[in-house]
């Protein structure tokens, strides 16, 4: 008697699914586009700051699709994967859609306001014309490999002037939601290989990102923008406890 396995991948709901499919497919495009006309569109689909002349309002979604690396995308995905598919499970396809647009829209919000209020201490030492001069220039010395000596100045063209990608800040919306609806379930960390409550590592993740956010303003890692995807969790989560939206409208 034959037997077949089934693949983990035919039983994940469809709004996963298709998540999945969208954002190696975007990743898959990238990877081409590099390859064949030496485009990098993420220099295009990534989120910029409003003050960039590069600022389009399609990046808000268009960014949570796009990755910088086989890494960046291999631990989003396998986040999306291992959280999304028990969210969806529990809250059904247009809730769960919902929460993750919700929590990678609130994400890039929480990320640009942070940018804004940098950019905004920068300005203040800075001559009244500098902004004008960034905008005019800026982007091009970045995409250059290039950026202004002046070291305020360069700041503010990178907190400007650098896009912002990935699907991180809906992923921590995920992570921050499993965790509220499964504290006690036990997790299995990587590095160190101990497991640890789903509650308590919501918490600790979301303290060392308040910590490296903090003291860490320069990184390349968007570490307000995995908090504000945390952020919009809970209160999209805490307006649903709250009875804000019928649950048969969901399903």
């Amino acid at each position: 008697m034959m037997q077949f396995r089934t693949s983990p991948f035919s039983n994940l709901p469809p709004v996963v699914k298709n998540l999945l499919v969208i954002n190696i497919a975007m990743f898959l495009l990238l990877v081409l586009a590099q390859l064949i006309y030496k485009v990098d569109l993420n220099m295009y689909l990534g989120l910029y700051q409003p003050q960039s002349e590069a600022f389009k309002p399609y990046q808000l979604v268009t960014h949570m699709f796009m990755h910088g690396g086989l890494a960046h995308i291999f631990f989003n995905m396998f986040a999306l994967f291992m959280f999304g598919r028990v969210l969806e499970q529990v809250w059904g396809g247009k809730r769960f859609l919902i929460y993750y647009l919700v929590t990678g829209f609130g994400a890039a919000l929480l990320h640009m306001l942070v940018g804004y209020l940098q950019a905004q201490s920068l300005l203040n030492e800075l001559p009244p014309d500098t902004l004008a001069k960034i905008q005019t220039d800026g982007l091009e010395a970045l995409r250059a490999g290039k950026n202004y000596v002046n070291p305020e100045m360069a700041r503010l063209n990178a907190v400007i002037n650098t896009p912002t990608i990935g699907a991180s800040g809906a992923v921590f919306g995920l992570l921050l939601a499993f965790g509220m609806l499964f504290p006690d379930t036990r997790l299995m960390l990587i590095f160190p290989p101990i497991p640890i409550r789903a509650k308590y590592f919501v918490i600790g993740y979301g303290a060392l990102e308040l910590y490296l956010g903090l003291t860490q303003p320069g990184s390349n890692v968007a570490h307000f923008a995995h908090l504000g995807g945390m952020l919009f969790g809970i209160i999209l989560i805490y307006l649903w406890k709250k009875g804000q939206f019928n649950k048969n409208q969901w399903n």
